[in-house]
């Protein structure tokens, strides 16, 4: 009897171990999407996300409705919070400081960051992620400095230096941000990526190419070179939280027009953005040999 007991523990410690290796979730973005916040966490949900990624709104009463609504669906919150490059450094701290203090009372999941200016110096850009950190470990819950252009992240090489002067802030991975900054798909310089990668602990799921942070239509067979390095990179950092029992997280993020190239004249969108969104989250999903 006690051997069969044994035998069901580790049973169950190991399904719950390549579940727990596995698990892999996705958020969409609300940015572009015009219709009311119940109607885009329906579509979420029924496009088969986990969660979204949005700003808190600023407005106590809409702050509840999407409180209900996140309820409601069932879904994750990953929530945004950025620095205002409009003020000054001391200024811009202050604020940025008081904006994480309120997204943290909403306990999501997790708070994706635009951190710093790439106007501000090494030191100043400093002091936000020490803050952001600070709050991090405080309240337990996890802060990602998002690779972006105009913040302090803006360039591979120089956000590698951030990451040598310190080893606490872990990443949010927007690569087309810096295929665009560095005019290459960065196949040349995968060491530095791969230290990269090992502190993203979120994607941002995008494909960029060497002219433009998004190309036009990720389905169309003449990006299918971007596309595949995405997808490498991606999986890359999947497997590597996987290896480690830590869950994945990747908010598919094409943007509306102006961000997703539109037609002369009539502006009309060249392609449809949800559906390059759930696209790419059905890339992802295939990549790395997930059936639903």
């Amino acid at each position: 009897m006690k051997y069969f007991s044994k035998m069901l523990i580790l049973m169950l410690l190991f399904t719950q171990s390549v579940w727990t290796q596995n698990e892999l979730l996705f958020f969409q973005t609300n940015w572009g999407f015009e219709g009311s916040w119940q109607a885009f966490f329906l579509k979420t949900k029924s496009s088969g996300y986990d969660g979204v990624e949005v700003w808190l709104p600023k407005n106590a009463r809409v702050q509840q409705e999407v409180s209900k609504g996140l309820k409601k669906h069932q879904l994750k919150v990953i929530y945004l919070c950025g620095t205002n490059k409009s003020l000054s450094f001391k200024e811009s701290l202050l604020a940025y400081e008081n904006d994480l203090k309120k997204v943290i009372v909403q306990k999501p999941y997790a708070i994706n960051s635009h951190t710093g200016s790439d106007f501000f110096s090494f030191e100043q850009n400093m002091k936000f992620l020490k803050l952001a950190n600070d709050l991090s470990n405080k309240y337990n819950i996890p802060i990602h400095h998002e690779t972006h252009r105009g913040r302090f992240s803006y360039a591979l090489p120089e956000t590698k230096r951030y990451l040598n002067s310190d080893s606490a802030f872990r990443l949010t991975l927007d690569i087309s941000h810096w295929m665009v900054v560095h005019e290459s798909l960065l196949a040349q310089q995968q060491q530095l990526l791969d230290e990269v990668m090992e502190r993203t602990d979120h994607v941002h799921a995008r494909v960029g190419f060497e002219e433009g942070p998004q190309v036009n239509n990720p389905k169309a067979p003449e990006w299918d070179k971007a596309l595949n390095r995405h997808l490498s990179i991606w999986e890359s950092i999947i497997l590597s939280h996987w290896k480690k029992g830590k869950p994945m997280t990747i908010t598919t993020e094409f943007g509306p027009p102006n961000y997703l190239p539109t037609a002369p004249f009539t502006q009309k969108p060249l392609s449809n953005q949800w559906e390059a969104n759930v696209f790419i989250m059905k890339a992802i999903k295939e990549q790395m040999n997930i059936s639903n």
